[in-house]
This record gives C-alpha cells, sequence and structure tokens, in this order.
C-alpha cells in the first residue's frame, strides 16, 4: 500500500492526533481530484480499479483512512466515476474516430466503466438525495437522443460527478452546470474548469438561472423520487425537474431525461402530468431500460429515457407509442437511432463573446442558498412580458333618478375606474341592493401582472379589480401600535415607542359566490406580489384536496404548478427548506400544537415566512376559522375554535403580512367575523368600535340589516367585494325518474348492509382499541375519523 502523502496531512490532522477534522466542502473536493488523478494511470493502462487500489489512493489524497472518518466509500465511488470524465477527456475524441459505430463506442465505454468497482456502499447524503450518477453507456445514449452539436448550449441541472456532462463536451458545446451537493459541485469545478458551476435546487432551476441562460439542449438525471429541502417520498419530483427545466429550453431545442420506469405518458397517474408538459414540449420517445444497467452504480431499479423537443403538441394528449422494455444499452441505443427524429433546426446559441462564465451566476457559498430572496428577482417562471396594470378613475352616480331598481340583486359593473384592455367576466355577474348602493373609493395601487393575462382575459375585469383593490388596503396599515405575547394569542395597545410594538397591516376580503372565480383572484394577488419579489406566500384553505385546485388556479396564470408546495412535506418539528414558493396548508394543519419538543406548525411556518415577512397570506375558506373569539349558545358561553385561534395567532405572529379573506358565506353571523381582525372594525377609539365584544353586541342588535349595512360599509373602504353569477334566464325543470324494480333491489341490498355496519360499528371501534367497553372514547379523533369515513362512503 502506498504510504499517505505527509504533506496532505495538516490539513485535517495534528501529530498528536488521529482524530480527523472536518475540512471544508472545497478541500474535500480538491482531494476526491487528487485520488482521481492518482488512478488515472490505471485506466490509462488498461487495469482495474480495484478495492485496494482504490483505498491506497484515498489514503494518499486524504492522509488518513476510512476508519479515522477521513473519507467515506460513497466519495471513493465518486472518484472512480471522476476518473472516468477524466479518462474520456483525454481519449475520448480519439475513440470515437477510432469506432466505426456508435455501437463501436458504446462497446468501448462498456469496457471502461467494467474496469471500476462495483458501487455496494450509500452515504446520508446520498440517500437523501438519490445520487445515482448515470452510467457511461447510458450516457452516451442520451447524448445520441440529444443530437448534440457545437452550436448547442448544454444545461445538465442535476450534474452529478459529470458522466452526463462529459459527452456533451466531446460534441463541442458549451456546458451549464448545476449541482446542489457541495463536494460535487468542487469535483465539477475541477473537472470542467472553463464552465461555472450553480448550487441551485434544479427542480426550480428556470427560477433561479439569470435570464440570459438560454440552453438548447437539456441533458438530465433527476431524482426520481426525492426533493431538496423535503422530508419524504415526493412522487412527483422527477417532474418538477423536467418541468423547470422545459421552461428554460430555447424554443425548438432538445430535452433528454433519465427518469424511474414508471414515470411515463403511459401510465394513467402521469398521463395529465405529461399533457401539461405537452403544452410547451412535444414527447417524441420515451422507453423503459432494464434495471441492469444500472446495476455497477448501487441500484437495479428500472429507469426510463424520455426526449422531449421544445416545440408544443398539436394534441396534448396524444404520446408518442412506446417501444417497451430495453435489456440493455445496445438495445436502447437501436431504438434510438431508428426511432428518435432529427431536431428542428434553431437558430445557434452562442456564448457571450468575453466568457461563457458571464451569463451564470457565481456559485455560491453554502450560506447563500439559506438566504432571503433577493430584492429584484427576474420575473415568475413564464410570466413573459410584465406590465403595470392600467386603469383610469371615473365617478359613479345610482341609476337615474337617484334609485336603484326594486330587485333583490342588481347587474356589477366597474364603479370607480375603468381597466384599460381588460376582458369582461365570461359570465354575468350581480351583486346585492345593498352593495350596489355605494361604490369603492378611487384606488391608486398599480398591479403588475404578465401582459398575457389581461391580453388573453385569463383575469377578467371584475378579478383584476379585486387585485388591484386587495394591493390598495394591503398598502396601509391600521391605527395604533399593539404589543404581542409569546404565545401569539394575546395582543395589547401600547405607545408608539414602546418596546417590541408592532402596527398591524390592513386587510382585504374576498365574498365572491360561486362561478365568480375566487381561486382565480387570489392567484392574481399572489402573482402581483411574486413579480414585486415577495416570493413567499402561504395558502390556507378547508382541505388538503384543494391543493390541486390551488395548483390550478396559478398554473392558469402561466406561472409554474408546482411552485405551490404542500406544508404536509415537511414533518412538524423540522424547517421548511424552501427558498421561494407558496406553502399551502389547511386549517386542521395550521391547529396543531408544540408536541414532543417540535414546534408547532404556526411556529414553523413563522420561521419560514420570519417575523418581518411582507408577502400575502391567504385565508381561503376563511369561515373554517369561525367562532375565533368564543360566543354565546343556547347552552351557555362557547370557548373559541381551535382553528379560529390558530388564525388569530398566525396574523398576531406576522403583523406586516398582507392578509386577503377568501369566503363567500363570511358576512353571514356577526360571531364568525372575529378572526376578520385586519378589516380594522374593532380595536380604539379610532376604530368603529373598541372592542371586538361591542362589534358583536352592535351588529347583534341590528340583526340582518345591520350585516347587510356592514357589507355596505366595507365596500365603500375598499375592503370587501362580493358578487355571484347572475341566475337570468336560466331555466328549471322538475325531471322524475322512476326506480325500476331492479334499482329498487339494488338499493334495498346496500341499505341493508349499511343497517349492518350501523349495528356493528361500535363493536368494531370496540376491538380496535377506539372506544371503551363502557362506552367511552379511548382516542376520540379516531372515533369521529372512522365515523366520517363510515358516513362518506354512503
Amino acid at each position: 500500500m502506498t504510504p499517505p502523502n505527509p504533506a496532505l496531512r495538516p490539513a485535517f490532522a495534528t501529530e498528536n492526533s488521529t482524530h480527523a477534522l472536518t475540512p471544508t466542502s472545497s478541500e474535500t473536493a480538491s482531494r476526491l481530484l487528487a485520488a482521481a488523478r492518482l488512478l488515472l494511470p490505471i485506466l490509462e493502462r488498461g487495469s482495474p480499479i480495484d478495492a485496494p487500489a482504490l483505498r491506497a489512493a484515498m489514503q494518499q489524497a486524504f492522509g488518513a483512512t476510512d476508519a479515522e472518518g477521513a473519507w467515506d466509500w460513497k466519495q471513493a465511488y465518486d472518484v472512480c466515476e471522476a476518473v472516468q470524465v477524466l479518462f474520456l477527456q483525454k481519449f475520448g475524441a480519439t475513440m470515437r474516430k477510432r469506432a466505426a459505430t456508435q455501437a463501436a463506442f458504446l462497446g468501448m465505454l462498456a469496457r471502461l466503466s467494467a474496469l471500476t468497482p462495483s458501487q455496494t456502499r450509500r452515504s446520508q447524503e446520498s440517500q437523501a438525495l438519490q445520487q445515482f450518477s448515470t452510467p457511461i453507456s447510458l450516457g452516451f445514449v442520451a447524448s445520441q437522443a440529444a443530437a448534440m452539436t457545437g452550436a448547442d448550449r448544454v444545461l445538465e441541472p442535476s450534474a452529478g460527478t459529470g458522466l452526463l456532462a462529459v459527452f456533451a463536451k466531446l460534441s463541442g458545446a458549451s456546458i451549464i452546470l448545476n449541482e446542489l451537493a457541495d463536494i460535487r459541485a468542487g469535483v465539477l469545478e475541477g473537472l470542467f474548469p472553463e464552465s461555472t458551476v450553480t448550487q441551485h435546487d434544479a427542480a426550480h432551476i428556470h427560477d433561479h438561472l439569470d435570464v440570459g441562460v438560454a440552453p438548447s439542449v437539456v441533458l438530465m438525471n433527476p431524482p426520481f423520487s426525492v426533493a431538496a429541502h423535503v422530508d419524504g417520498r415526493m412522487a412527483d419530483a422527477a417532474l418538477r425537474h423536467i418541468g423547470s427545466a422545459l421552461a428554460r429550453l430555447t424554443e425548438g431545442g432538445r430535452l433528454v431525461a433519465i427518469t424511474g420506469a414508471n414515470l411515463s405518458p403511459d401510465a394513467p397517474a402521469w398521463r395529465d402530468g405529461f399533457a401539461r408538459l405537452q403544452e410547451k414540449g412535444r414527447v417524441v420517445f420515451s422507453a423503459a431500460i432494464d434495471g441492469r444497467v444500472y446495476a455497477r452504480h448501487g441500484t437495479n431499479v428500472d429507469t426510463r429515457l424520455t426526449v422531449i423537443d421544445g416545440i408544443p403538441a398539436e394534441n396534448p394528449t396524444v404520446f408518442p407509442a412506446s417501444p417497451g422494455l430495453a435489456p440493455d444499452a445496445t438495445t436502447l441505443l437501436n431504438w434510438v437511432m431508428r426511432l428518435v427524429p432529427p431536431r428542428k433546426p434553431i437558430a445557434p446559441v452562442c456564448p457571450p463573446a468575453s466568457s461563457a462564465k458571464v451569463a451564470i451566476a457565481t456559485r455560491p457559498a453554502r450560506p447563500a442558498r439559506a438566504a432571503a430572496p433577493r430584492k429584484a428577482p427576474p420575473p415568475a417562471a413564464n410570466s413573459g412580458e410584465i406590465i403595470e396594470l392600467s386603469y383610469e378613475p371615473c365617478d359613479w352616480a345610482p341609476a337615474a333618478g337617484g334609485h336603484i331598481t326594486e330587485a333583490l340583486y342588481e347587474g356589477y359593473a366597474l364603479q370607480s375606474i375603468r381597466i384599460v384592455d381588460a376582458k369582461p367576466h365570461p359570465t354575468k355577474l350581480v351583486q346585492s341592493a345593498a352593495m350596489a348602493s355605494v361604490a369603492p373609493p378611487k384606488p391608486a395601487y398599480r398591479p403588475h401582472l404578465p401582459k398575457t393575462v389581461i391580453e388573453n382575459g385569463l383575469l377578467s375585469e371584475a378579478q383584476l379589480e379585486s387585485v388591484i383593490y386587495a394591493g390598495e388596503a394591503h398598502g396601509g396599515f391600521l391605527t395604533g401600535s399593539w404589543t404581542v405575547d409569546e404565545t401569539f394569542d394575546r395582543i395589547a395597545a401600547a405607545p408608539e415607542d414602546a418596546d417590541g410594538a408592532v402596527h398591524f397591516r390592513r386587510g382585504w376580503m374576498l365574498g365572491d359566490g360561486t362561478g365568480a372565480g375566487k381561486g382565480r383572484q387570489v392567484a392574481g394577488v399572489l402573482l402581483d406580489n411574486w413579480l414585486k419579489g415577495r416570493r413567499r406566500a402561504l395558502w390556507v384553505s378547508k382541505s388538503d384536496k384543494l391543493l390541486e385546485d390551488a395548483q390550478r388556479d396559478w398554473s392558469a396564470l402561466g406561472q409554474e404548478r408546482l411552485l405551490v408546495t404542500p406544508l404536509s412535506r415537511f414533518a412538524q418539528g423540522t424547517p421548511i427548506r424552501l427558498l421561494e414558493g407558496i406553502l399551502f396548508t389547511t386549517y386542521a394543519t395550521l391547529r396543531s400544537e408544540a408536541r414532543d419538543a417540535k414546534a408547532s406548525r404556526i411556529q414553523q411556518i413563522v420561521d419560514w415566512l420570519g417575523r418581518d415577512f411582507d408577502g400575502a397570506i391567504v385565508f381561503d375558506e376563511s369561515h373554517a376559522m369561525q367562532n375565533a373569539g368564543g360566543g354565546k349558545s343556547e347552552r351557555g358561553d362557547q370557548g373559541p375554535s381551535q382553528q379560529g385561534r390558530a388564525g388569530l395567532r398566525l396574523q398576531h405572529a406576522l403583523p406586516n403580512a398582507r392578509i386577503l379573506y377568501v369566503s363567500a358565506t363570511g358576512a353571514t353571523t356577526v360571531h364568525n367575523l372575529a378572526y376578520a381582525q385586519r378589516l380594522g372594525l374593532w380595536g380604539g377609539a379610532d376604530f368603529p368600535f373598541a372592542t371586538r365584544a361591542e362589534f358583536v353586541e352592535a351588529i347583534e342588535a341590528g340583526g340582518v340589516a345591520a350585516m347587510e349595512v356592514l357589507a355596505r360599509d366595507l365596500k365603500a373602504l375598499g375592503l370587501y367585494a362580493a358578487r355571484s353569477l347572475s341566475y337570468e334566464g336560466v331555466a328549471y325543470e322538475l325531471v322524475e325518474h322512476k326506480l325500476t324494480p331492479e334499482q329498487i333491489r339494488i338499493y334495498d341490498a346496500y341499505a341493508g348492509a349499511f343497517k349492518i355496519i350501523h349495528n356493528n360499528l361500535a363493536a368494531a371501534m370496540q376491538a380496535a382499541n377506539i372506544t371503551g367497553a363502557q362506552g367511552g372514547s379511548l382516542n376520540a379523533q379516531a372515533k369521529a375519523a372512522a365515523r366520517s369515513a363510515f358516513e362518506s362512503a354512503k
């Protein structure tokens, strides 16, 4: 065994200690590269790199053994991959010339790969980030599918150790590399010194790269089912990566991705996802690959090669037929050469004249990735041209004679503004007569939105009005200053100069009914904030099933739907490790208290947003926070609901947040408005009511009429909007369906079955230790869940 190089030893150990000190990532990367260069002559001789040779090189480079903690075997395998990259950089061009065919070159690569040891051990990081580098034989097939030339600019979003990038270099293309892991990024800098390496989360690569970075080819092998900074498995992780990279691809370019075999357009679970992708790029080839191709890299999972051209598909729901499962790389290469169509011509993409590094941000140090978003971030994904919304203030007067009609509802139209180029709402809207009797104030706020949102009517004029008035309300603060206790439960009026005194930003409430597009309006408010640099937001809703609706509304405005991320991806008590995005959660999750030394969900969210957070918080279906302040009932006093208290805590903890309440039934009962603190209805001498109790008492005394007046006055203050679909012209007809004897028999059979379940549900719950022998509940939540599941199954 070669003795360790003493010159390397002082960097991590002392003469008097054998305990290895933790080197920096750059030092570790340098040592891995040194080990790779020590091993390169072995491959040059055509000899295999066995375990003793690998151990000797690692010990010489690090000055200590793995038993001393200086290095681990996963790092040693990374060295073997780096050796292959060095070998191909040195001899790859010659090998290509000597190989008569692509198949012959593939055979050479297979023999080269066989000279390195099989990977049998993994590290914690490799497990967490699914760091399975691309075998060079598969990398070559992917490069053939990409059909790269010297005119291309190639992006590899998850570059690993460069086993894909090396084929881009052999083609003469310029290379854009990104790798999240510090040590691997350092290795890439040493292997490809002519290219700058960025360290972004590749799932959002389009949002992070500078505007001038325009790849004509994307080669990628993303994590199959994990995401950076997210706990637990994410089935759609690879699809997120592909979607973001495809958004950055030059029109007419080509994306080649290696993913898990199940991520297929033919799979029902992914068909809709691929249909959305085909709105941006057309899938031209997809084939599964036997797991044996990956065996030497530590896994035998079947994979898939997918080729997407950067041209929208004529019919997004139609996909090419897959040739099946390739048993080896040679078969896959034959399929690629035969079935992958030639690339469409595009204008040559060249790096700036000075250097390829100019267009790419310098690789940040590790702490920079946890920093707050930049003050002037680039536009959101797929935003296109961003404009300041143009509108004109105007005067409003009631109908002729100074009176509105005697109908319960009046036709809705903008009253105080006229929005240039805005499209009318697709269906006629109405508002109550009381609401129609007043006009909102003339605003001054100017939202920023993509030009296409206005031109294509993605937001109607009524919906754009909501974005304007929400921004107008959020521009001001409620009168007075307050202190908030550590629990976020109690606030108290305080002098302006009191320690810890805060001012609460004014909120806005959207009370539209079904059909007015509340979700689309919420997305418009969030997008306006996003384009103004506020890249973190919170969307709270009633059910986790509404996540897809939120993603749909966000993507309807041309944005990346997966930027709406569920809080459930992050375990309670762990940090939310997202640089930016819209965090989606439910009221039920929000009320989760601290337990077992784990911080509450509210504290988890506050830690992510920061106490000075000035972005948007959306309380969708905000009536779910009803009874936030408690009240009285026929049975006596009622305590505040947990969900209501959780909503108030969040508002207390983040006084600078831009609160948006959304509820079609938010103003029906006065008690249920206790959560709406940011509307400024109570709180001191400068408010309409000194306390919430005084407000409730006064409105209750006025009955329904007082609630109408309250809603009208909120609109007059510019703090509330409530429109509904018009039923004018709608006809109703009673249709009777007479059950057949067979249908009656089926119904009776179901009724009999449910009767049996009803009679035995209590015994089943007792057997499951949900209830006790005396009928008392041992687990109230489980009992409620069981009954709910039964009732919902009827």
